[in-house]
Order: structure tokens, then sequence, then C-alpha cells
């Protein structure tokens, strides 16, 4: 259907096109004759099927298949059309003259002469298509229009290609150049004919040089910055190596001297239990400000240092980094009731963010608590996974005679602060020493199991975890739903408990204790099995026990004591005055040497004293107001290191020891006891 807007528009772009065409044909009319329609119809007959006729020189448009300008071949083109007639292929005119870089006189002409048959041709099809345009615009014959447009362009393809070679022979331009230039063109290779480019060096423009020099700039800053990262580790490593890093004891006795006012002072300061001391404690605490407890951001919060050690042989170096035991503040955050007589306390930084120290599962925190009689330490495992790096938690039981458990649960409040001692602690496990592992836990001991678990479920090992746990009754079971929920989300973890209380076996809780035949219908293969024990010491010496006659080897067992702390013996007489080292090891009176006991003398505190006898250095330095870290006092934690430089000792637990502290003369304060003189650097 022709409608009347539609046919206006077709007529004024057909006047457009008939006038543009006009001015390419009457400028080429004199120079060449347009041959007759009835004479050019004898050389182009009709196809049978009504199609277009055949056309002269295909050119390099579109998808004329290499006909045209490069030499008839593919289809169509006045190539085709020659052929048709009988006449010979026209003869190459951009190749020909590629292969003729200096053209003699003849062989221009023949070009020439090529390039004004071209011109020609071009020109015949320019009419044929306007003419055909012409006859078909009228009778919105499209397909025959579309046609008719396709010849134009045909024609001047024709007619360009050879006024092109005129005038490049008119110009004197080399032959090579002007095929070169028409092939660029055609192949839409040329730059951009807006003005020159604005080239830099190389070839480059400015803006691509100054690119890359930002990025040179760039590479060799971040190599410069990888060398002296290197570099500092390097150094680090080397100092540790040395053994003057500053994990050496002497600094870390210099860091728990050193008096500060928003902290209050440690047990190590304090040889003696005097009342005057625990009201001087009291009175600056309440000359402080309201938030004087919290680290403060100009001592950088809680100061911990970084150590490229994981403090066990058995665990990868690197795989978590272990802040060294330096103290800082934690405010209580929550406090959730696990039992009757346990409760779970969670502890984050004062400043809000991350915690400032890092912990491998299975170690413990040691927290100074500011009891009414005078502060005192206590060491407890941390239950939370280290990969919550936001809190850590400790979970208590409540002991009647526990002064440390009791003012957890009876005194501390959310919102208290509490002074803490970077984590210590050796009874850890990453998933890196075995490929499977045995937890066994007795009442409150399942804390550092829990610990472990989470976080072996946290990071998605893959290896089988049995967690037996020992107890009286369900309602002394701690983590109880938790336990349930991770066996429910986590196939490789087995929980297995027993209840000595329990009348019958109900909600796959077993009646009984732990024995021989349960541990090994749990664990399959459990003599190749990697083995935590922690409880109360009759049930760790009964399941070790156990252990042996199933024959699990004994390094394969790895113990936590769960039992009281070892507290200081009290010394019947008048205390003892600590004399200065030198003199005092010769002139040592006879009432403070006694017949069976040695003297210590501490090197660096220039103090000496008598050991009385069955005394540890721990308890003689406290006598003595020599001050030597410590937390767990039974040997198992290591943090009572000291080297010993003179003398004998005998300690009865060496768990806290590495080989390479017993190859260096470490010893335990805690355990190390002699009937002779020693010396020892504290």
């Amino acid at each position: 259907m022709n409608y009347p807007w539609h046919r206006d528009n077709v007529w004024q772009r057909h006047r457009l096109l008939m006038g543009l065409l006009s001015v390419v044909v009457l400028s080429v009319s004199t120079a060449m004759a347009q041959p007759s329609p009835s004479e050019h119809a004898k050389h182009h007959p009709k196809p049978a099927n009504g199609g277009p006729p055949a056309q002269a020189g295909a050119g390099m448009q579109g998808g004329s298949g290499g006909g045209g300008m490069m030499g008839g071949g593919g289809g169509g083109g006045m190539g085709k059309m020659m052929e048709k007639m009988g006449a010979p292929k026209p003869k190459q005119l951009y190749p020909s003259m590629m292969a003729l870089p200096d053209l003699p006189l003849e062989q221009r002409q023949i070009i020439q002469q090529q390039a004004h048959d071209r011109m020609k041709a071009g020109a015949v099809l320019m009419s044929e298509g306007l003419a055909a345009l012409s006859q078909a615009a009228p009778t919105n014959d499209f397909a025959a229009m579309q046609e008719s447009t396709a010849q134009l362009r045909e024609g001047l393809v024709q007619f360009e290609s050879g006024l092109a070679a005129h005038r490049a022979l008119a110009e004197g331009k080399a032959p090579r150049n002007v095929a070169l230039g028409w092939f660029k063109r055609q192949m839409n290779l040329l730059p951009p004919t807006g003005g020159a480019v604005n080239q830099g060096l190389l070839g480059l423009s400015w803006f691509h040089l100054f690119v890359m020099m930002l990025l040179t700039i760039f590479a060799v800053a971040m190599i410069w910055m990888y060398f002296l990262k290197m570099r500092r580790a390097a150094t680090l490593m080397k100092r540790l190596a040395d053994g003057d890093g500053p994990a050496s004891p002497a600094s870390s006795t210099v860091v728990t001297q050193k008096p500060t006012t928003s902290k209050k002072p440690a047990v190590a300061e304090q040889p003696t239990a005097a009342k005057g001391s625990a009201v001087a404690e009291k009175q600056v605490a309440a000359d402080k400000p309201a938030d004087a407890d919290c680290c403060d951001d100009s001592a950088d919060a809680c100061p911990t240092e970084q150590d490229g050690s994981t403090n066990h042989p058995d665990i990868l170096a690197g795989l978590l980094p272990v802040a060294k035991k330096k103290l800082c503040r934690l405010r209580v955050a929550q406090i959730f009731r696990e039992t009757v007589d346990v409760k779970t306390f969670r502890f984050v930084a004062c400043h809000g963010g991350g915690i400032p120290f890092s912990y491998l599962p299975g170690q413990f925190l040691t927290l100074t608590l500011p009891t009414s009689d005078k502060p005192i330490r206590r060491s407890y495992t941390i239950s939370s996974s280290p990969t919550q790096g936001y809190y850590c938690e400790i979970t208590v039981k409540r002991e009647e005679h526990g002064a440390g458990s009791r003012y957890l649960h009876d005194e501390l409040k959310e919102g208290d602060t509490l002074e803490v001692q970077g984590p210590s602690g050796k009874f850890v496990f990453m998933g890196k020493q075995a490929d499977s592992v045995v937890l066994i836990a007795g009442g409150v001991g399942i804390t550092p199991m829990m610990s472990i678990t989470r976080a072996l479920t946290d990071i998605g090992w893959r290896g089988e975890v049995y967690f037996v746990v020992a107890c009286r009754d369900p309602e002394h079971l701690i983590f109880a739903s938790e336990l349930k929920r991770l066996q429910e989300r986590y196939s490789n973890l087995h929980v297995f408990v027993t209840m000595s209380r329990l009348e019958r076996d109900a909600d796959g809780y077993h009646r009984g204790r732990i024995t021989r035949q349960l541990l090994s219908q749990w664990v399959p293969d459990i003599t190749s099995k990697w083995v935590h024990l922690c409880g109360a010491p009759p049930m760790m010496d009964s399941v070790k026990q156990m252990l042996a006659e199933l024959g699990v080897p004994g390094e394969n067992i790895h113990t936590e004591n769960f039992g009281s702390q070892q507290k200081p013996k009290l010394r019947a007489g008048q205390p003892e005055k600590a004399v200065e080292a030198g003199s005092a090891q010769r002139d040592v009176a006879q009432h403070d040497k006694p017949e069976k006991g040695g003297t210590v003398t501490f090197k660096t505190s220039n103090k000496s004293t008598g050991l009385q006898p069955d005394e540890t250095i721990l308890e003689a330095s406290e006598r003595a107001g020599v001050s030597i870290d410590y937390s767990c006092r039974v040997g198992s934690c290591g943090v009572c290191t000291v080297k010993l430089l003179s003398g004998e000792v005998t300690m009865e637990v060496e768990d806290g020891l590495d080989p390479d502290d017993k190859a260096k003369g470490m010893i335990l304060a805690c355990q190390a006891k002699s009937t002779g003189d020693v010396e020892v650097d504290a």
C-alpha cells in the first residue's frame, strides 16, 4: 500500500541523489561518450530469473569476493562481464603497480589507459544506475531502487579508482606508494584526517608515555617496598635466632616492672601480702578517672608484639602468629551461664576494635584479679575459636575454695575491665599434626577441646574429630546445645558423652565412666590417632592407662592439667631478708641457709637468698622481691622460663620446655629445686 507521505519522502531523497550524481556525470561527460541504452542492452542481457543486469567491475566493496580493482576473480564485476562477452580478462591495475616500483614510460601509458578505461566504465555504470533509479522511484519498486543504488556505488568505485591512478601518475608519485595508499584506504588503515596526530617519543602519544611512566614508577616503588620488608624480616629472624629479640626474659621483666598509672600492679611486683599494699591499690583505683581502666589510644591500646613462631613444636611456622606475653586490658562484654556452676566470660578490646593479640586453639590467658585482699593471677583456657578476631572467651567453673573463680562468678560484671597477659600454652591443635584427632575431656576440661573443635569446624577441616566427654549428669554438661548442633552440621565430628550419675542410657548419653572398651568402640584404629586429654588429674591418669593398654604411643598423647594450681608454700618463721649478690654468697647468715638447702642468686636483680627445703626458685623469688613471670605454676605453660647460669636443679614437670629451651639451659622456675648454690638470669 502506498501512502502520500511516504511517496513525498522518497521523491525528496530521489531529487537530492539525482542532483549529486548529475554533478559527477557532467564533470566527465566531455571526456567520454555514453552508450545508448539499446547498445548497452546488447552487452548486458538480463538473467532468466528477472534479476538485475550483470554489473561491470565489482570493486573492493562489501562482499564482492575479490573482484574489481584487484582483478576480477570472485563473482560479478567488470571482469565477469568481459568474460561473458568473450573478451580477455582485464589486467590487474594496483597489483601491477606494486610489482613495478620503477615504471618505464610505455608501462605508465598502459596503466594510464587502464585508469581511463575504468573511469569510463564507472561513468557508464553510474549513468545506467541513475536511469534505472529514475524509472523505479515513481513506481515505488524498492527492489529495483536498491539494485540501482548498488550499481551507482559500483560505478563510483570504478570511477574513483581510475581517477586516483590518473592523479598519481600526473603528480609523479611512486607507483608502489599509490598502490599501498589505495589498499590502506580500502582496509580503513589510514589515520584520521582531522589534523596531525600529536606524536611523542618512539611513535607514542604523550598521554601513553605519561601512563607508562606512572606504571613504571609504581612498579619500582612496589619492588623497593618488598625488599625493605624482606630486609626487616631477615633482621628480626637474626635477632630471634641470636636470642636478642623482644622475647628475652630480661626485656619481659623490665616491661612488667614498669609502673603505669592506668594499670594495676602485677603480683610479681608485690613480694608480700601486706594490708598496706591492698589499701594503696584501692586508693589508686579511686583516684583514676572513670575510663582509665581501658587502654588509651596514645599507648597503642594494649601493646603486643607478634612472633613468627607458633609456640608449639608440631605446628607449622606461620600458621597463626602468637602474641608475646605482654599485659593489656580487656573489657567484659558479656557473661553467659553454661551450667549451674559454670559461666563463660567474653572479653573485647577497650577501644572497640579487634582483640590486641592472636592465639591458637587450646592456649590460655592469665588474668590479674583485684580481689579484696590483694591482686592475684589466675590462668584460664580460652574456649572460643581464634577465627573470632573481635572477642575471646574463657569458661570457668566456680570452686568454693578458689579465690579467682569466686571473684569471676560473684563480683565481675559486664563492663568491667581486667588486666590480661597474652596467650600461653602448648596444648594446641590446628589440624597440621595429624589427619584425625581424638579429644577426651573431663568436666571443665572441655574448654580447650571446645576451642579446638570450634576452630576446626570454622576453617572447614576435613579430618575426623572424635570428641569424648565425661561429666556427672546432663545438668553439668557444658556446651550441650552447641555440641549437638555442631554434630548435626558437620559429618566429620563424632561426639560421645558419658555421665557417671545417669541412671540409664538416654538422649545419646551413655551411663557410666569412660572405659577402654568404649574408647576402642568409639574410635576406630585409635592406636594411630593423635590424642588430646584434659581433665582432673585422677581422670587423666585413668585414661592414660587405658590408652597405653590399647597400644597408643606415648608421644601421641598430649595432656593439659586442670587440677588446682600449685600455690606458694608458706614458710614458718620470719620472712627472709634478701641480700645483695656478691658478698651475700659468701656471708649468708647461718639461719638463712638451711641444712639441706642452698643459695639462689638472681643475677639481673642483683639479689640473693637461701633456698629452703622443697622450695622452688619461683617461691624463693617471691620472698626476695624478684619479679619472674608465671602463670600455671604446674610446669605446663612455660611462662616462668629462666636461664640457669650455674649450679644444678631438679624438675618434676618439664612440659613447658621445648628441646631448644633445654639445649639453651632454660629451666622452669615453678618446678626447679636445688640443694646447692645456683644462679639464674632473673
